[in-house]
């Protein structure tokens, strides 16, 4: 999508050392904008990664980053204060719905506490409009397929749910009581280049290049919505332009694709036959996520175009290029 960017705004991006924020980040930056990222770069996985993401984004002269934790109210302040941000993308969050069930604690900080003082923030330093990533998960064990913003999402089954969901109530009563233009996209599987090592493509891949069995829940019986990365910067980029008032929008594919599919993709680009491990479910996991996309469309214009097929041999080379193997 050939997607219009306002170049002469000054971003603040959360989370900018993550998957996601790094490839919004150079999205924005090599359009010209003004990107301030922060990022308290966490050892949840390997920070290597992170700190090679960072060294790209410096590169360009219109990037500064600063190592800041959200959950810390004074010194986001004082930077919200001194760099006076117009536009907000909130994608800071302790992420994963398994750690969720070892760390509950982690994602109280970052989930909860550190996006209420980006609210705080917003609403004290005349922010034109906050993004927020959400996710899928807040859909708990719906059996409505596909899942639509309209769906109710009062029974999470995780942890990390359950704060993305609190993250959505809060939102909506900054905007109604304070008058803030607030967006939260729920991201369905986000894949691509650069993703984070505990996903179930980076898994796979990394255990199947390296002769490793790999581990299939609920016997094999899993869907999920891929979603690529570069559609998902495009969802997160309209709704940035869009600066709605109180809204939620599914960033998905509209499709719910088989895991097995996944893997028999991963086992034919690599040319190698995968070791499985076939396991029942996991606490706090659901068996398939559908994201019906019609209002996001509708409102956004958002029209992902990139399948599996496509999206999953893009990561491989990243993966074979980053790592030398």
């Amino acid at each position: 999508m050939n997607i219009k960017i306002e170049n002469n705004k000054r971003f603040l991006i959360t989370g900018a050392a993550g998957f996601i924020g790094y490839h919004l980040s150079k999205k924005l930056l090599s359009n010209g904008c003004m990107v301030l990222g922060l990022d308290n770069i966490n050892d949840y996985y390997n920070i290597k990664l992170k700190i090679s993401r960072l060294e790209h984004l410096k590169e360009y002269k219109n990037f500064r980053f600063d190592k800041v934790d959200i959950s810390d109210r004074d010194t986001t302040e004082k930077i919200f204060q001194s760099y006076n941000p117009e536009k907000v993308i909130n994608l800071a969050a302790q992420a994963g719905v398994r750690y969720s069930l070892e760390n509950p604690q982690a994602y109280i900080d970052a989930n909860v506490t550190g996006f209420l003082n980006i609210l705080e923030c917003c609403k004290n330093n005349d922010v034109e409009n906050l993004v927020y990533a959400s996710s899928s998960s807040v859909y708990g064990s719906n059996s409505k397929i596909p899942f639509s913003e309209n769906d109710r999402i009062d029974k999470p089954i995780s942890i990390y749910a359950a704060t993305k969901a609190a993250n959505e109530l809060m939102a909506h009563t900054y905007s109604h009581l304070y008058g803030l233009n607030t967006t939260g996209l729920r991201f369905f599987t986000v894949y691509g280049p650069w993703g984070r090592p505990d996903m179930a493509l980076f898994i796979f891949v990394d255990k199947i290049k390296n002769g490793q069995p790999i581990q299939v829940f609920n016997n094999g019986k899993m869907k999920r919505d891929f979603t690529y990365i570069d559609d998902i910067i495009d969802g997160i980029i309209l709704a940035v332009n869009e600066n709605k008032f109180c809204e939620i929008f599914n960033l998905g594919n509209n499709k719910s694709e088989k895991l097995l599919d996944m893997i028999s993709i991963i086992e034919e680009q690599l040319g190698e036959k995968a070791k499985i491990e076939f396991k029942g479910m996991q606490p706090g996991d659901v068996k398939k996520t559908y994201a019906n996309i019609n209002h996001s469309k509708n409102l956004l214009g958002y029209n992902p175009s990139i399948t599996i097929k496509e999206g999953i041999p893009r990561f491989i080379d990243w993966y074979k290029s980053y790592y030398k193997k």
